[in-house]
């Protein structure tokens, strides 16, 4: 008995230990294109429901270009992405780790890499429980040696949600911000004593974590209906429609590239320059709100045969000057949603113009500039120097609902929904 307590304490201590990091990295310089989404979805959020035979697929690049030992793990987490006190033991039915047994050495492109993928969850190792995982990708059976983190979602829908985007009431916002309003129905056989205490909500903006407001309370509660509609806590900056580019053929240039640079092992690639968009109107036009898509033109493989190219980007402040007391980055899909050094742009002194370089696999890509204030301690990305706010901007939004049982260890996932800001708009059919 006390042998079983003290390995069951051991496997929580081990479990937690391992998670010291950001929910969605890579870890190696080496490890590119990063994907976790559903089957057939490259633009979905990796979400399935508990005990459904729905999958996700997970693929990455080894720019090393030879064969490695790399295995994946869950690791259950609560509302806030903090670990859950459990042993994998509780949230995981079947071994806890599976090796990553498919993988194909790049063929035709210069780029040297070997691709990895699989289909999870596998049926050797399924999630148990509802709620945030982390997807851990390690080499050589040491879960100490990570490589990816990716967050994934699994749901078990015990409730029922009702939102609508609108326009706020508040003079200061009326123009640039969203607000969601939304009801939550819980199941009656959910044990709700104190709502406030045992349900969580969190909305995320275009699949972001990096802006998703939490700790939400309702303004109404009665019986199992929960109604949220403040002017300040469900408000989000509308941004504008994401800028793109189009990297599917490195040899056909589309409208955004201003020339690019071949030779017998690689390719480099010029965007056009580009000026902050804050002071346009609004012009609405499809995107993908953030995402890319792994896809090109040429009748080849997309997964082992694309190639890869180092893109140029520009950006031009106003006036040819540095942006006094901030950094500026890349922001998108493309880079986590991380405000990190491989996003940053340098300011280049001589042509007044801030560069970035980043390594990316033919594709379609959505991405925007972003600041970051040097001063403060949170590193918030923002819109305001370089794209612009406007309410009319479409966005996604996702709204995620979480139980705790008295006396539990972990938040559930018990519901989900999705919201677009033109749905229900006048004179925009959607």
């Amino acid at each position: 008995m006390y042998m079983k307590k003290f390995l069951l304490v051991l496997s929580v201590t081990i479990s937690l230990a391992g998670f010291a990091q950001i929910p969605d990295a890579t870890y190696s310089d080496r490890i590119r294109t990063v994907q976790l989404h559903p089957y057939g979805n490259q633009i979905g959020y990796p979400i399935i429901r508990l005990n459904s035979a729905e999958q996700l697929e997970l693929h990455f690049d080894d720019l090393d270009g030879n064969v490695k030992n790399y295995s994946y793990t869950f690791q259950l987490c609560n509302a806030d992405w903090t670990p859950a006190m459990l042993s994998h033991f509780d949230f995981i039915k079947g071994f806890s780790q599976v090796r990553l047994s498919t993988y194909r050495i790049s063929s035709v492109a210069f780029t040297k890499y070997t691709h990895y993928q699989a289909m999870i969850p596998d049926r050797n190792c399924v999630p148990s429980r509802s709620g945030n995982y982390i997807l851990k990708v390690f080499l050589n059976g040491d879960t100490s040696r990570l490589i990816i983190t990716k967050r994934m979602m699994v749901v078990q829908e015990m409730s029922s949600i009702k939102a609508e985007v609108q326009q706020p009431f508040n003079g200061q916002l009326f123009r640039t911000h969203q607000k969601i309003q939304f009801r939550v129905n819980l199941n009656e056989q959910l044990n709700v004593v104190n709502a406030i205490q045992q349900v969580k909500v969190v909305i995320m903006q275009n699949n972001r974590w990096d802006n998703a407001v939490t700790d939400i309370r309702p303004t109404f509660f009665s019986r199992n209906t929960l109604e949220y509609n403040t002017e300040n806590d469900c408000v989000f900056p509308a941004g504008k429609e994401w800028r793109w580019v189009d990297l599917r053929s490195f040899r056909l240039q589309s409208e955004r590239i201003a020339n690019a640079r071949y030779s017998n092992t690689s390719t480099e690639i010029f965007i056009k320059p580009e000026t902050d968009r804050k002071e346009q109107r609004f012009n609405f036009y499809r995107d993908a709100n953030g995402m890319f898509n792994i896809e090109p033109s040429e009748n080849i493989n997309p997964l082992w045969q694309s190639d890869y190219a180092t893109v140029n980007f520009t950006f031009v402040p106003p006036g040819n000057a540095p942006f006094a007391g901030k950094d500026i980055y890349v922001f998108g899909q493309l880079s986590n949603y991380n405000v990190s050094d491989a996003a940053k742009m340098n300011f280049n002194s001589g042509k007044g113009v801030y560069e970035s370089s980043l390594f990316l696999k033919q594709g379609y890509y959505d991405y925007c500039y972003v600041t970051v204030d040097r001063n403060t301690k949170k590193r918030i990305a923002s819109f305001d120097s370089t794209e612009g706010n406007l309410w009319e901007t479409e966005n996604n939004y996702t709204i995620l609902v979480y139980y705790r049982p008295l006396a539990g260890r972990a938040d559930e996932l018990i519901g989900i929904a999705s919201v677009n800001s033109l749905t229900g708009r006048k004179g925009i059919g959607r």
